[in-house]
């Protein structure tokens, strides 16, 4: 099997949020001319999609007008352009042709992916992403901050003679949690500096360390109030999210079989090999191939 490298490595860094539908009728109407050339509302609104996003700050009606009053330069210089016959020179050229190739993959892309994502798809990737995930366990924990190791053996002490944690915190926590009682409210896996994090979690509800935590921000009585199962995040948070990923592999799956019928050529020598090298170090070695750790059959 050959690793398609581009989709390998590019695939994070696609634009996934294109703006395409079928031409109304409306898009043909004229807005503006220049010179010979004719603005229409298809024009405007390719125009808004592309660079609408440098007058975002002004008012919807105004914004319009920005965007009418900078196509209106491009077209302009673009005439004055194609008088000089700079279509004519190569690298001018090629950027037309790249303009018009990504402005195709692009609706293709729309027509073929984005147009065909459901709501029901959606939800049935995210039951699936969820029904996947480890449960993690949530901790509330409270915490006495202080300086040195004798106050916080201090705290200790007054604890174990039956003070109340939360009103030993606000008595002596440097922390901003010290006037809630030194309460942190509930915390998951790799939230707190690793120190902490490890004796919050072997605690159960009820208990306090017995010797105190050192960090970076100092010495540490730790309380754990109470314990739960992280509850995951719901359908509406991360639902931008899921369609990025359903996109990301609709595009995928569109340019795999695009290549498959295609015959991809790497005509300079120089860079056929770069791609053959990096390709062959990513290709799966066969099930019966030997490993660095099984030596070959003599």
């Amino acid at each position: 099997m050959t690793i398609d490298l581009r989709l390998t490595l590019a695939a994070s860094a696609i634009a996934l949020t294109f703006l395409a539908g079928p031409v109304r009728a409306a898009d043909a109407d004229i807005v503006a001319k220049v010179g010979a050339a004719e603005i229409t509302e298809g024009d405007l609104s390719a125009a808004q999609n592309e660079i609408g996003a440098q007058f975002q700050q002004l008012p919807e009606e105004q914004r319009r007008l920005a965007v009418l009053s900078a196509l209106i330069d491009i077209k302009a210089l673009a005439q004055e352009a194609e008088k000089a016959k700079l279509q004519d020179e190569p690298a001018v050229a090629s950027e037309i042709d790249f303009q018009r190739d990504r402005a195709l993959h692009n609706a293709f892309f729309a027509r073929n992916a984005v147009a065909t994502v459901t709501e029901d798809e959606l939800k049935a990737r995210y039951d699936a992403e969820i029904g996947a995930m480890p449960t993690a366990e949530e901790v509330h924990a409270r915490h006495i901050l202080v300086k040195t190791r004798e106050e916080a053996d201090a705290a200790i002490k007054r604890l174990d003679e039956g003070a109340d944690f939360a009103t030993v915190a606000q008595e002596l926590s440097t922390g901003p949690s010290g006037p809630e009682g030194g309460d942190l409210g509930f915390f998951s896996a790799g939230q707190m500096v690793p120190a902490f994090e490890t004796a919050a979690f072997a605690l159960e509800p009820g208990q306090y360390t017995k010797e105190p935590v050192e960090t970076q921000f100092g010495w540490h009585v730790i309380r754990v109030e109470e314990k739960r199962q992280a509850e995951p995040p719901s359908y509406e948070q991360v639902k931008e999210q899921v369609r990025q990923v359903v996109l990301r592999e609709k595009y995928m799956e569109l340019v795999s079989q695009a290549r498959n019928d295609l015959t991809v050529e790497y005509v300079d020598p120089a860079l056929k090999q770069q791609i053959e090298a990096i390709e062959g170090a990513m290709e799966p070695a066969p099930a019966d191939a030997p490993t660095s750790d099984t030596p070959p059959a003599e």
